[in-house]
């Protein structure tokens, strides 16, 4: 797994998140978008990975980790690492913000969480997660099993807290984003011995669905209704599997984003067939392949310089624990780059892509 070879062990304090949560941010979140009928969301909860944990990995034993410099080097007033996996927010942030719920959306595991924290939503994400149960035990991470759990756990915290009539309002009214999958290509797929013998890339995209339809069907069983799933991004096309699966010139690794297509063309088929079966549920495919390919092949029409490296280091490798306080060339103008790391994009990029991922979808979740 490609995270075997990036990161070693690492130990850091533990940061208090939730004295971050009073930090003032003012140029670096997304703006709010207007909702259908003038409603209003009570929560916004986060299941995935790297792309949207806030901090849970800061509180597990595992060696996929950021919560030390330079991550978090644009998050509020700045050098704040979180165990935000960039420069400053993350999607979960963003979508938080977008959907007129908080600015900052803290992690479950955050021993310091208020009440107020619960009622309004969480990440359950956890870096370095995927559908494939394979690819959260290789991490030693929060499987999509385990982030379920800690949501029935939540659900119990808030019935105990404002009644079961409440927290099913909570429940059924709030909105639930899914963002996972890219590990499973990218690591356990690619970069492993454990999966490629056995499946093709059909093969490991229909077992990737199936354990995707499991978890929304489970969700929904327990009270979702509102729910948007972002389908896997432009992967093959992030530095660090540029360096390792593009040869010489590094050019994009086309296996990665092929695995990609066929699994987003299955989902998409599966969602509609799902919400065709369970009326109530609305579900909302996010489509993040698109834009990022277009981002990326026109970098210069979203105000980026750099597409092919990360921020810090050589921007070629580095990601976790390689990406650390030593590392050498870390870049003056983030905001000049797609990427922060070489697996992650700087919060400038992810702005961008929550913009257009999610702003014309929005509606559909009403």
């Amino acid at each position: 797994m490609k995270f075997l070879f990036q990161n070693l062990l690492f130990q850091s304090p533990l940061v208090n998140l939730f004295s971050l949560t009073t930090i003032f941010i003012s140029l670096h979140c997304g703006n709010a978008v207007n909702l259908p009928n003038n409603e209003t969301i009570p929560a916004l909860i986060v299941f995935g990975d790297s792309i949207v944990d806030s901090g849970n990995n800061n509180y597990i034993g595992t060696y996929v980790k950021c919560n030390f410099l330079p991550y978090g080097r644009d998050f509020g007033s700045g050098n704040q690492p979180t165990g935000r996996f960039s420069n400053g927010l993350v999607p979960s942030d963003i979508i938080a913000s977008k959907f007129g719920v908080k600015k900052l959306l803290p992690p479950y595991l955050d021993p310091n969480l208020q009440l107020e924290d619960l009622l309004t939503g969480v990440s359950f994400a956890s870096g370095g997660a995927g559908y494939d149960p394979l690819t959260s035990q290789l991490a030693l991470v929060l499987s999509l099993s385990d982030q379920l759990n800690m949501f029935k756990e939540y659900k119990n915290k808030i019935k105990e807290a404002v009644g079961e009539m409440r927290m099913e309002m909570i429940i059924s009214k709030s909105v639930y984003i899914i963002c996972i999958g890219a590990d499973d290509i990218a690591n356990t797929y690619s970069q492993t011995p454990f999966r490629k013998p056995q499946y093709d890339i059909p093969a490991y995209t229909n077992l990737l669905i199936s354990y995707a339809l499991d978890f929304i069907q489970e969700l929904y069983g327990l009270g979702a209704r509102r729910i948007g799933v972002i389908g896997m991004p432009y992967i093959g096309c992030v530095p660090s599997q540029r360096t390792i699966g593009g040869g010489m010139y590094r050019h994009c690794s086309g296996l990665e984003n092929e695995a990609a297509i066929v699994f987003n063309s299955k989902l998409v088929s599966q969602m509609d067939a799902f919400e065709n079966k369970f009326p109530e549920a609305k579900l909302v495919y996010l489509d993040i392949y698109n834009p990022f390919m277009h981002m990326i092949q026109n970098p210069d029409k979203y105000g980026f310089e750099v597409v092919d490296e990360g921020c810090c280091g050589t921007g070629e490798m580095e990601a976790g624990i390689l990406c650390n306080s030593y590392s050498l060339n870390l870049c003056s103008n983030p905001s000049s780059y797609i990427f922060w790391d070489s697996y992650h994009p700087t919060q400038e990029a992810y702005n961008l892509l929550c913009s257009m991922v999610l702003d014309d979808k929005i509606k559909d979740f009403f």
